[in-house]
């Protein structure tokens, strides 16, 4: 499975880059009618301990899982070094965590639901999901092979997931593997390529890797030069001094 393969060919769909000095010119003087309204501004993390994944078993089996979906290679950090633990912990202890935007009250057919919207559907809400999911996959690995999830080597990692990920490996009734897999993929994604304001995506690594330019103001400067290396530095929503 290559994870890094996939978020590179992000890279298409992004400005060309590099973390060279900026070389291009850029606008300044941002008009303060435009100015985002306080409700509307992003939450940065709340630093200082996990807040959803407190047990360490959790956390040590998550990082297992995440750092081989998007392993430390020549390109960037893994997605544990890049902060994606911290970014989905803050993201589980808040509105998304707590399925707020889901439709989570019964009554519900799970067969029907899941021919109507092509996936299966959940009552239970993402931090729930994540609660059973890893407890399953230790207890798995621990009744499979003898030891902790973390402690599996890399190829019997790569070869659960690639199970989990194909649907062929049951983690018991209450939790759904292969989506598991996927709702753990796509948050390990989010992590990497997220603003690093929300956590991950420490240093810019991911943006860097793909060639992001990040939130920057205005890209009028640019969109006349298709195909050039504009040489700009990530911008992120940190504020800067």
């Amino acid at each position: 499975m290559n994870r890094r393969d996939a978020l590179r060919s992000l890279g298409a769909l992004a400005t060309l880059a590099t973390v060279a000095p900026a070389g291009a010119r850029e606008m300044h003087g941002v008009p303060l009618q435009t100015a985002q309204s306080a409700d509307h501004l992003p939450r940065p993390i709340r630093f200082g301990g996990y807040q959803v994944i407190t047990s360490e078993a959790d956390r040590l089996t998550l990082t297992a899982v995440f750092d081989r979906l998007i392993p430390a290679d020549e390109f960037g950090p893994s997605a544990s070094q890049a902060g994606c633990l911290e970014f989905l912990d803050d993201q589980l202890a808040g509105d998304y965590g707590s399925g707020k935007a889901l439709y989570l009250a019964q009554p519900l057919d799970p067969a029907n639901e899941a021919t109507i919207m092509g996936a299966p559907q959940f009552l239970s809400t993402p931090r729930e999901r994540y609660s059973a999911g890893l407890k399953a996959l230790q207890t798995y690995a621990i009744a499979v092979d003898g030891k902790a999830f973390h402690e599996l080597s890399a190829e019997r990692i790569d070869e659960v997931l690639t199970a989990l990920e194909a649907g062929q490996l049951s983690l018991g009734a209450d939790v759904n593997g292969q989506a598991f897999f996927e709702l753990m993929l796509q948050n390990a994604r989010e992590g990497y390529l997220a603003d690093p304001i929300y956590g991950g995506n420490r240093d810019m690594a991911g943006w860097k890797m793909i060639g992001f330019p990040g939130a920057r103001y205005d890209y009028r400067p640019y969109v006349d030069r298709r195909g050039e290396d504009l040489q700009l530095i990530p911008v992120s929503l940190i504020p800067q001094d």
